[in-house]
């Protein structure tokens, strides 16, 4: 997609830098293909020039509660709106070529979030101690931004053994679903824990380093979770807590 013709696709908004809560000044993306389908990875070290005023405003003025609309194991505060699309106006042409996004589609921004894990294995439902996939649509993305110091779980990316799935659209969900009830079904009567390694049932196939101020963008229908270090990751103090910025935008 040549540049001139990705004026009505960002997010419409214009703002001076000064007004930005965030400074982008040039980043060198690397792109991963991971696993069998080799599907397309974003990852972008040292984003913003400057972490400062976002992190004040996480752990200064956002007000941060359960997300009973979702299965997320924690926490979740609004994202200032400023931040938001200072992201998706630097990463959306990146999302557009790399994933071959149709011309005619347009961002949709879904989610925007600071989000802490803060629920102890014992409290999980037996959704919340599998991988998940976000939606089955084509052109979901996540967009995750690692805020606080490590160490704190990596983003892991897993295989179904049984289907050998490691995305999860439409025409294979109704599969996927009958399939990983034996999962279900195998760990009923255990004790609740965090995914955190392979088994009988998936594969990690592959992880991200969690890694203050890196970016990393992927496709919402891949198998997916955090490896949850219990010693430091369950914890609701924007300070110290794995604390993340999440944005989710479709392409319609």
């Amino acid at each position: 997609m040549s540049s001139n013709t990705t004026h009505s696709n960002h997010v419409n908004h214009q703002q001076n830098a000064a007004d930005n809560i965030i400074n982008v000044s040039g980043f060198k993306p690397q792109i991963c293909y991971i696993g069998q389908e080799q599907t397309p990875v974003i990852i972008i070290d040292n984003f913003a020039d400057d972490l400062s005023t976002l992190l004040s405003i996480a752990r200064q003025h956002a007000p941060f509660t359960k997300d009973d609309g979702s299965y997320y194991p924690g926490v979740r505060s609004p994202l200032p709106q400023r931040y938001a699309i200072e992201v998706i106006n630097q990463v959306f042409q990146l999302i557009y070529d790399v994933y071959s996004v149709p011309h005619h589609l347009r961002i949709k921004p879904q989610i925007l979030s600071f989000s802490l894990i803060s629920q102890t294995p014992d409290s999980l439902m037996p959704l919340q101690r599998l991988p998940h996939f976000d939606t089955p649509e084509p052109y979901y993305f996540a967009i995750l931004h690692y805020l606080n110091d490590a160490p704190h779980g990596n983003t892991a990316f897993f295989r179904h053994k049984n289907t050998g799935f490691e995305r999860v659209d439409e025409a294979r969900m109704d599969h996927y679903f009958k399939s990983a009830k034996a999962f279900l079904t195998d760990h009923a009567k255990d004790t609740p824990e965090y995914f955190v390694k392979s088994d009988r049932h998936y594969d990690i196939y592959h992880q991200i380093e969690y890694q203050a101020n890196r970016l990393v963008i992927y496709p919402g229908n891949l198998l997916h979770s955090t490896l949850v270090n219990l010693s430091t990751d369950i914890d609701d103090n924007p300070h110290t807590g794995r604390l993340t910025a999440n944005i989710f935008i479709n392409f319609k």
